[in-house]
C-alpha cells in the first residue's frame, strides 16, 4: 500500500469510526479513478427490559443512534427503558433499508422480532 493511500485510509477510518461504510473506486472520467464512500445503513431492533416493547429503527450509525435511546434522549423510547438490542443489519441504501424497517413494524414481522428476542 503506497504511503498516500495508507494515511488516506488512515484519515477516512478516524472520520468514519462508528459507521461502517466501503470504499469504492468509480472512474470520474474515462481513465482516471477516483475514491468513493458509500455509506451503509441500519435496520435495529431493540426491547425494552422491562415491558413488552419492540421499536424499530434505521440510521446510518448504530452506534450513536443505541446511545441516543439508551440515554433517554429518544422521546418515543424513553418511557420504555432499559432496552437491550435484539436485531440489527446493513443496507446498501437507504431505500432498501426502509424498505426492510417497514416490513419490520408489520404484524409478521413484530412475531419475527418476538421469536428472536425469546
Amino acid at each position: 500500500m503506497n504511503i498516500f493511500f495508507s494515511n488516506l485510509f488512515r484519515l477516512f477510518l478516524h472520520s468514519f469510526s462508528a459507521q461502517v461504510v466501503e470504499l469504492v473506486y468509480l472512474p470520474a472520467q474515462a481513465g482516471t479513478q477516483d475514491l468513493k464512500v458509500k455509506r451503509m445503513f441500519y435496520v435495529y431492533a431493540i426491547s425494552s427490559r422491562v415491558k413488552s416493547y419492540i421499536y424499530v429503527g434505521l440510521t446510518d450509525n448504530l452506534e450513536r443512534r443505541l446511545k441516543q435511546h439508551f440515554d433517554g434522549r429518544s422521546k418515543t423510547t424513553r418511557p420504555y427503558r432499559p432496552f437491550e438490542l435484539i436485531y440489527s443489519e446493513t443496507k446498501e441504501t437507504r431505500i432498501a433499508a426502509r424498505e426492510r424497517e417497514k416490513y419490520f413494524k408489520t404484524s409478521k414481522g413484530k412475531d419475527y422480532l418476538r421469536t428472536i428476542s425469546k
